[in-house]
Order: structure tokens, then C-alpha cells, then sequence
């Protein structure tokens, strides 16, 4: 009699450990391959965005290596200098994250300005798209930015800034960003 509760016993332990190791699983992949909620963190997106907002980003971009459309608000790897690993796609994830120690603010959120082959010029305060002067409502404030040089967004990437663009750590500093790098896309 006693085996037989013993084994009952087990058989129900077991039962809840799988079934919350499927449920862990299946959340993980979520939140890798699919869909993964986020926290912005500085003010480089004000006003569309302020400091400790939760957005909701979709990783099928990043997933099936589409890139956005102009003006989506994607979020990025900033380690634009070296490759991306699977690994890192796990670390990134909010569950890792929990129990490891990671590199500081180098997921960005920024707003897509140029896709590859675009002509980008900055001049007169303003952000200038293959000749035509870019229509931003979203941004805070005028930019006082300016550049003599004319940059093409290369084959693969794309270039992002900040909606506070005179408090925004973007591809004015670091470069275009690898479609690779670009791990989400806001959808809520």
C-alpha cells in the first residue's frame, strides 16, 4: 500500500515538473522568436517615449531578418562592431537577464530614418532623406545637429536616432546598424 501512494506520489511530482518545464519553454521561445515585452530606459524618445514606459516589441524582424519600414521605433544592439550569436539573443532575453549580469544600456529604442541605399544629410536643423527634407512630428524639439558629410546607409542595415534627437545616443555616433542588430519592433 505504501508503494503504491509513494509511486502516485512521484508520478504527480513528475507531472507538475514537466508541465512547468513546458510552460518555461514555450514562454522562452516566445519571448526569443516572437514577442517579448520591453522597458525604455532615458529620455532619447521623448516626447513619443518617456523614461520607464513599457512597450511591447515584436521579434520577427529580428527573427526573419526583415527590415522595418521608416519611422517604426525598433529596438537595437548598439555593439554595432562586433557580430551577433545566438547566445546574445538569449542573454537579451528579460529571463536571462534575470539571473545574469549584463553589459549596460546597449539595447537602444530609436525610430528608423534611412533603410540601405538612402542619402542622409544633416543641414539647417533638419534631416534631409535622398535630397527631400524629412516631415517629423514626433520629434521634441529642433535638432541643432549638422554635418557636411553625406552618408549612405550601406546594403544590410539601416540608420536610427532618437525622436530627442539633441539628447540621443544614435546612428549619428555609432554608425548604421546591421539588420542583424535591429532585435525587435515596437507594436504597442
Amino acid at each position: 500500500m505504501r508503494m503504491v501512494v509513494t509511486m502516485k506520489w512521484v508520478r504527480s511530482v513528475f507531472g507538475w515538473f514537466l508541465s512547468i518545464a513546458t510552460g518555461v519553454i514555450v514562454a522562452l521561445l516566445i519571448s526569443i522568436f516572437i514577442f517579448q515585452p520591453t522597458e525604455v530606459i532615458g529620455s532619447s524618445m521623448e516626447p513619443t517615449l518617456k523614461s520607464n514606459h513599457r512597450i511591447y516589441i515584436s521579434k520577427l524582424p529580428h527573427t526573419f531578418q526583415y527590415e522595418p519600414e521608416y519611422e517604426d521605433i525598433v529596438i537595437i544592439d548598439s555593439r554595432v562592431n562586433r557580430p551577433r550569436t545566438f547566445k546574445d539573443d538569449l542573454m537579451d532575453n528579460f529571463f536571462f537577464r534575470l539571473f545574469t549580469k549584463q553589459e549596460q544600456n546597449v539595447i537602444w529604442v530609436k525610430r528608423v530614418i534611412g533603410k540601405p541605399g538612402d542619402v542622409l544629410e544633416f543641414k539647417n536643423n533638419k534631416v534631409y532623406r535622398n535630397g527631400e527634407e524629412l516631415v517629423e512630428p514626433y520629434i521634441k524639439e529642433e535638432m541643432y545637429y549638422h554635418s557636411d558629410e553625406k552618408i549612405v546607409v550601406p546594403e544590410g542595415h539601416i540608420f536610427v536616432m532618437g525622436d530627442n534627437r539633441n539628447n540621443s545616443r544614435d546612428s549619428r555616433e555609432i554608425g548604421a546598424i546591421p539588420l542583424d542588430h535591429v532585435l525587435g519592433e515596437m507594436i504597442f
